[in-house]
Parts: structure tokens; C-alpha cells; sequence
């Protein structure tokens, strides 16, 4: 990550259900693999990616789905919408991370760049440019979180911004 996450990790108490399960997990593997498991059975259809949280923190997640059958298109290639999938994937694990209880959240929009064939499986960087000021969506704002699509090679394939909608409660 680029940036030190503790200046805009919320406090324990004010932390999403989900970004708490995940600290309370062992940072290693086995902790990434049981949250991977976890979240897919709380919302399936990322499932069909085989999704693998590997880092999920305030301002960054990384997500990777290996190249398997039910991802590939005609081309034998790693599928646009199943690319998509793992952006959001990305960035729903890096909102849950990153925007404080007091706050809400929906994906309102995609735009999605397919840069090359992806020939293997991939691996999806959410980033925040800039920590999360709740003051700034004392009223609903957009704010929109960009993903970078990655293969074995680290050559972006597809890129994403996601555009969510952002509320106090």
C-alpha cells in the first residue's frame, strides 16, 4: 500500500461488521482464505469468481480470482463481466474497510477500460486517492474508486472506477 492506512482506519467500535470480522481474523493466509469464504456466503455471487481477499484495509483492498473454467469467455480468455465482478469485489471490501458506521454507501455506476486479453487469473487494487473526511459527505457525495486489473505479469488488463454513492445515516 502507499500510504500508512492508520490515518484513516476508523476506531473498533465505529468499524463495519464486515471490516471487524476481518481484523478479528489471523493476518495470514488462513484468515484471508476463512473471510474469502465468509463474505462469498454473504453475498454469492461473488462466488463465481473464487474470490481471495488477500489485503483489506481503510483506502486499499486487494482481491485476486484465479484464471478457472466458469470465468472464461469464447476466447478461453478471463471474461469482462467476471473482471467486473472482481472490481467490485475490490471496491466493496475497501468501502467496508474504509467508511465509518455513521455512514452508508451503494455503487451508483461503473466505467470499465478492457485494456488486453487476460490470460491468467487476476489480481484487483482498490485504492482511495485520499483518506476518507466523513465532513466531506455531510450531505450524500459521490465518490468514485478506481481498480486496477492486473494479470500474472502485472500488466493492467482491464481498469474500473466505480462510482458510489455516499450518505451519513
Amino acid at each position: 500500500m502507499s500510504g500508512d492506512p492508520s490515518s484513516t482506519r476508523p476506531s473498533a467500535a465505529r468499524s463495519s461488521a464486515t471490516y471487524a470480522l476481518r481484523r478479528k481474523l489471523p493476518h495470514n493466509a488462513l484468515g484471508a482464505a476463512l473471510f474469502s469464504i465468509g463474505m462469498v456466503a454473504r453475498v454469492p455471487y461473488f462466488g463465481t469468481i473464487l474470490p481471495y481477499v488477500k489485503t483489506m484495509e481503510p483506502g486499499y483492498c486487494e482481491v485476486y480470482a484465479p484464471k478457472w473454467y466458469g470465468i472464461r469467455n469464447h476466447l478461453g480468455t478471463f471474461h469482462a463481466i467476471a473482471a467486473c465482478n472482481l472490481a467490485e469485489t475490490a471496491m466493496g471490501m475497501l468501502m467496508e474497510a474504509t467508511i465509518p458506521t455513521s455512514h452508508r454507501w451503494i455503487p451508483k455506476g461503473m466505467t470499465s477500460a478492457y485494456l488486453k486479453p487476460a490470460t491468467t487469473g487476476l489480481r484487483a487494487v482498490a485504492t482511495l486517492p485520499q483518506p476518507f473526511d466523513p465532513a466531506h459527505f455531510a450531505t450524500g457525495r459521490d465518490l468514485v474508486v478506481p481498480i486496477a486489473i492486473t494479470d500474472h505479469a502485472g500488466v493492467e488488463v482491464v481498469h474500473c472506477d466505480i462510482t458510489c454513492w455516499v450518505t451519513p445515516r
